[in-house]
């Protein structure tokens, strides 16, 4: 996959803005970048958007700037030679598209059938845009689609915001996600800088799902393993038993002998494991190679490389 994607799959969101004063171009891009979103796609439906790009590029090396709303070649000519580092469109069209490959440019035309993702495929595309999101299905029609096409990725954007992102970020064949909620246009307008960055960490940080999964507890032996599961036992909780540990109900599980972790361990369930290490990274996290566990390619488990309080962590895809 091309590097540009991987980039935006570890960010896991993508601002979709409409810009009408280029001034307001910089100011936003920092806002984005200051709320752990450093990626734009600005949309060609304002005259402003073309020198927004061309701003934002020449002002902000770290954000990713790319263009979207471009239906034809001659936007996305303009586009790129103001600095647009990826194209997307809400269609598919066999022009636009061309003309982008033929520059080894990162192009995201919109689909939302088997037909156009077939077009795609055609011409070695990947990644795709899933659009309009919600009205073409939303997460349920992805999951349809991802059975025939397992190899492809979905970027959805479309009626997507903080009260339904949780259904699409859980899909292994989602890339990342399209929205403007984080960067109204009233928002912009208005210059509520310091707003757009707080909801964009609030927004990158529901996208992990983080949540508690379980609490592994070391014992030195089977016996004292048996021991302490009696003890959960008695206060309730359904005993389970493998051949490394004993699991007390789904919150607790009891190691046979001293496990990672000084005094055990903590699983921590998420949404994507590659982008929650992602965003844990600089936190000073991650993750030990050796103990990744991955199903087609994606990771479903891996324990990171330091402790809490005593406890070894561990992410599991919910």
């Amino acid at each position: 996959m091309n590097d540009l994607f991987l980039k935006i799959r570890d960010i896991g969101l993508v601002p979709v803005i409409k810009i009408d004063n280029p001034d307001h171009a910089v100011p936003l891009g920092r806002a984005l970048v200051a709320g752990g979103l450093p990626v734009a796609e600005v949309t060609f439906r304002t005259d402003a958007a073309e020198e927004a790009i061309r701003r934002m590029k020449a002002e902000l090396p770290e954000l990713l700037v790319g263009a979207g709303t471009v239906i034809n070649p001659a936007l996305a000519q303009k586009a790129v030679q103001a600095g647009a580092s990826f194209i997307v469109s809400p269609g598919f069209n066999p022009a636009t598209v061309d003309w982008c490959l033929e520059r080894n440019i990162p192009v995201l035309p919109g689909v939302n059938n088997p037909s156009l993702i077939e077009q795609g495929l055609s011409r070695g595309l990947e990644v795709f845009k899933f659009f309009p999101a919600e009205n073409s299905g939303g997460a349920p029609m992805i999951q349809a689609l991802s059975a025939p096409f397992g190899s492809i990725q979905f970027v959805p954007t479309g009626g997507i915001d903080a009260n339904n992102l949780a259904e699409y970020a859980k899909l292994d064949a989602v890339l990342a996600i399209g929205g403007s909620w984080m960067v109204k246009a009233d928002l912009i307008q208005n210059e509520q800088w310091d707003t757009i960055t707080a909801l964009c960490r609030e927004a990158r940080l529901k996208l992990q799902g983080f949540s508690f999964a379980h609490l592994g507890i070391n014992q030195d032996t089977p016996e004292e393993a048996k021991k302490t599961a009696n003890v959960f036992a008695a206060l309730g909780f359904a005993l389970k038993e493998g051949n490394s540990s004993i699991f007390a109900g789904t919150p607790f599980e009891i190691m046979k002998s001293p496990f990672r972790g000084t005094k055990g361990h903590i699983a921590i369930s998420c949404y994507n494991v590659e982008r929650a290490l992602a965003y844990l990274a600089p936190y000073g996290f991650k993750g030990v190679e050796e103990t990744a566990k991955r199903e087609k390619g994606k990771l479903k488990v891996i324990y990171l490389d330091k402790e809490i309080g005593g406890f070894a962590v561990h992410l599991v895809k919910a």
